[in-house]
């Protein structure tokens, strides 16, 4: 049944149903549950295209991502995806991923932002200062950042707890006597991995324990780079007796080059990986810090999202998720020797 079919049956003109199925507030609630209530017994279903030229929306959220190498096979970042396009297909939306280069990202996020070719953005890999999110904000354009900044300016946003992830991490190696302890990180313009960094010096000064410089090792945000980065750490002397990678895919290469030195992982040298890593992969039972349920999380934005763009206020959509701590062959007491 289409839209003229269906107002024929109910006796009203097309633009009081097309005004009711799209939520038109000047239609009376008694008619747009009548109107409903019909179309739902019909079968009817919507054309997105006459839709969307009636609320003046394109039904397509935006991703702008800078894609790295070894994105596409972040088990963690599919998963996100994968719950952003379900969430969107229930509402028969659909998403674009739009790679751009880190020196060309402004530019697109200024093309697709003055084309109205999307109805909103979800901004991932978020700055402290991010004039991405500045920008999306002065424009009006609805957003979700995929992360914290410092922006004063209220926006939606969804993070897991950073800083109490890595608080779980230091305080479980203390308790297992390790005083020097070494952190692996990303890239450091990343609110993500300032956040954990700064909850790690945090965390060990709480702890009594003091923080070596030279045990802090950035810029590891791939297998290559963690490998290059454990071996760094494993020719200090003293080492660290403990680890902390702060994110699973240099935690694979951290992983990689401590068996490949002979390292008993959990005996001479504990380890806590921040993200699940496939077994096949770092060939150990890792301690992890993990962020539950990526795939409800990329379906929580884009809700958070669509509510955004039906007129919540962007100080009542910010998510905090909490992180856990799960056990692993990989964190063990501090060595005698």
């Amino acid at each position: 049944m289409n839209l003229k079919n269906l107002a024929k049956t109910l006796g009203i003109s097309e633009t009081t149903v097309s005004r009711a199925l799209n939520g038109y507030p000047e239609v009376s609630e008694r008619t747009r549950e009548r109107v409903l209530a019909a179309a739902q017994a019909a079968g009817y279903r919507p054309n997105p295209m006459a839709r969307s030229l009636a609320v003046g929306r394109t039904n397509i959220v935006g991703i702008i991502y800078p894609l790295m190498p070894n994105d596409l096979a972040d088990p963690m970042f599919i998963e996100i995806v994968g719950g952003m396009s379900e969430a969107l297909e229930a509402q028969q939306m659909d998403m674009i991923i739009a790679p751009a280069s880190a020196s060309k990202e402004f530019s697109t996020y200024e093309r697709l932002v003055k084309g109205r070719r999307i109805d909103g953005l979800i901004v991932g890999r978020t700055k402290p200062f991010d004039e991405r999110i500045a920008y999306l904000a002065q424009q009006g354009m609805p957003f979700v950042a995929h992360g914290r900044t410092q922006l004063n300016q209220p926006h939606a946003w969804f993070d897991y707890d950073n800083e109490a992830g890595m608080r779980l991490a230091v305080e479980r190696l203390a308790q297992l006597g390790h005083q020097r302890i070494g952190l692996i990180s990303a890239t450091p313009d990343l609110n993500f991995v300032r956040q954990r960094v700064e909850s790690f010096q945090h965390a060990m000064q709480a702890g009594g324990l003091a923080v070596d410089p030279d045990n802090l090792v950035d810029n590891a945000h791939d297998r290559r780079a963690g490998y290059q980065a454990m071996q760094r750490l494993l020719a200090r002397s003293p080492r660290p007796t403990a680890v902390i990678v702060d994110n699973h895919m240099s935690g694979v290469g951290a992983v990689r080059a401590l068996l490949d030195a002979g390292i008993a992982i959990g005996r001479e040298m504990s380890l806590i990986v921040w993200g699940v890593m496939e077994d096949s992969l770092a060939g150990h039972n890792v301690t992890t810090v993990v962020q539950p349920d990526p795939r409800g999380a990329g379906a929580k934005m884009i809700q958070m999202l669509l509510a955004l763009m039906d007129g919540t206020p962007a100080t009542e959509l910010q998510e905090l998720w909490p992180c856990e701590l799960l056990p692993g062959e990989s964190a063990g007491p501090v060595s005698a020797t």
